[in-house]
């Protein structure tokens, strides 16, 4: 079976996130991009976007995007 693949911009509006957070995710490793051969563009599989969808969804952190959560502690000075 062949495999679907997806321009930034389709990604983005899949994901609901700007082609930019694609990118920035992609340079920082959260969610590597595939690179077409011929003008090296990136490229995103279908099976990729179930499963980072799948991840954000169900709460886990399997998939690389999720690999760590920080969380800000505000304190109220009075």
């Amino acid at each position: 079976m062949k495999e679907v693949y997806f321009s930034i911009k389709e990604a983005a509006e899949i994901l609901g996130v700007s082609a930019l957070t694609l990118r920035n995710w992609d340079k920082s490793g959260k969610f590597k991009a595939n690179r077409h051969p011929m003008n090296n563009y990136r490229v995103y599989k279908l099976s990729a976007l179930e499963h980072i969808i799948e991840d954000i969804e169900s709460g886990t952190s399997k998939s690389n995007a999720e690999k760590k959560m920080r969380r800000l502690l505000i304190r109220h000075e009075e």
